[in-house]
């Protein structure tokens, strides 16, 4: 069995006195989720957060290593996926898609996002890090 592991982040801002949850649209398979990326050699889990979220959206983040949840899945036989999520505050709200992989972000109302997101681990973290940061 292959083990891949990848690390990402719940990226939030406080916007008009909502909080609002960073949501990218995969090129490939169309669905919504978080920014994250593969760990890369002699990087920490927080380090690849950082730089996932840099590469795949423009916008520098503070993560707060207090919240980390982990995510396991198959994504196809004979691998099995981790994915470890931090909640990272945006220090600004402007982005640029990463071209090859982001067709597209949008900042969504928290209490929304579910509504958005493919997958129900990705809704199960988001009502996790409601109670930190809504």
């Amino acid at each position: 069995m292959l083990h891949e592991k990848s690390c990402g982040a719940i990226v939030y801002r406080k916007f008009h006195g909502n909080t609002e949850i960073l949501l990218i649209k995969h090129v490939n398979s169309g669905h919504w989720s978080f920014p994250k990326g593969h760990v890369e050699f002699g990087e920490t889990e927080v380090e690849t957060a950082l730089r996932e979220v840099k590469e795949e959206t423009g916008i520098d983040i503070i993560i707060d290593p207090t919240f980390r949840e982990i995510v396991s899945f198959s994504p196809k036989k004979g691998t099995q996926k981790t994915v470890v999520y931090f909640i990272g505050k945006a220090r600004h709200t402007d982005y640029t898609p990463q071209e090859e992989e982001i067709a597209e972000i949008r900042w969504v109302e928290i209490g929304r996002a579910c509504s958005v997101l493919s997958y129900e681990n990705d809704k199960s973290i988001v009502n996790k890090a409601k109670t930190v940061i809504a």
